[in-house]
């Protein structure tokens, strides 16, 4: 019975890996489709996205978003739910270089110079000079510890419902906010807010490198 027990695991076990080597990035499995993903960057090119200040600093190579060069954000301006998303879990695998920021703002809106005023920042940051780390709400609510390595893929979801935040990566919670009845915000953050809006990537330094795939949102009742 041993045998057979070891044998299954085994079988069950190199299937596992064929299905992983088989798996394409950027695509979505029929289970996801089921549950209500759908894909923001389709890893040909930079349809649905656009960029402020400094475009070139996101280029598509071999399937990845690279973002690499002077400041400049990167915002969703596609289809799905015509770019405006309240609820919902957003789903991105990262992996940055060393002493690379980027970051990922949610309800936020196109703005064509500076940093995003309106919505949140999720950090990325593993080994940047900056204390405040990835998978933290930047300067609302941080997180001081870094998440994953620098030079491997890692996947953060953040999740909103209501007037939560949730963060995680691979699998772990980073980070669980709800944000307050009357929120305070120092001058610069004022715009830090729960509303509504689209989602944007943040080339932030011409030293930074960090590259982005398998972006995709389910929307949320």
């Amino acid at each position: 019975m041993k045998k057979i027990l070891s044998l299954l695991t085994l079988i069950g076990l190199c299937a596992g890996y064929l299905f992983a080597a088989d798996a394409k990035p950027n695509t979505l499995t029929a289970a996801e489709k089921k549950a209500g993903w759908q894909l923001l960057f389709d890893g040909k090119s930079l349809d649905g996205w656009k960029s402020s200040e400094n475009p070139g600093s996101f280029t598509v190579q071999d399937g990845v978003l690279v973002v690499f060069g002077k400041r400049s954000h990167l915002f969703y301006t596609g289809p799905v739910n015509k770019a405006n998303f309240k609820n919902f879990e957003v789903s991105l695998d990262i992996k940055t270089f060393p002493k690379a920021n980027s970051g990922v703002y949610i309800h936020t809106e196109y703005q064509e110079t500076g940093w995003p005023s309106k919505g949140y920042e999720i950090q990325v940051n593993n080994t940047h000079k900056d204390v405040k780390k990835g998978a933290g709400l930047y300067a609302i609510k941080d997180n001081l510890v870094a998440p994953a390595k620098d030079e491997e893929w890692y996947t953060m979801v953040i999740k909103v419902e209501g007037k939560r935040i949730q963060t995680f990566v691979n699998g772990k919670q980073i980070i669980d906010y709800t944000e307050e009845a009357k929120p305070e915000r120092p001058e610069a953050m004022k715009g830090r807010l729960l509303s509504s809006g689209t989602f944007a990537i943040q080339g932030h330094d011409p030293e930074s490198k960090v590259m982005y795939k398998n972006i995709k949102v389910r929307v949320l009742p």
